[in-house]
């Protein structure tokens, strides 16, 4: 997972996002996610090499086969896919 930026925080599990940096809800995700002081980590996928992409857009399709952005993927079980604060919030406990 090293293309994964990493951000500190509390455990609350494995936290991953696939995101794009252009993304105004992807944007208001990982403030939302630092608010809440939650330990994760993301990739941007506007940002990689496409060689480098083609290798993480089989593991979003896996969660989200629309791959549409934000999609958050918690202890690799519950995925939620958009800005859902009260998902989210829910989710990380």
């Amino acid at each position: 997972m090293n293309d994964f930026q990493h951000i500190e925080g509390k455990d609350k599990g494995k936290v991953t996002m696939f995101a794009l940096s252009t993304c105004v809800w992807c944007k208001k995700t990982k403030k939302l996610l630092q608010e809440l002081g939650v330990d994760y980590s993301y990739i941007d996928m506007d940002q990689l090499d496409e060689d480098i992409k083609e290798k993480y857009v089989g593991e979003l399709k896996s969660w989200n086969p629309s791959c549409s952005y934000p999609t958050l993927v918690i202890n690799n079980k519950d995925c939620i896919v958009g800005y859902e604060e009260e998902k989210i919030r829910e989710a990380l406990k």
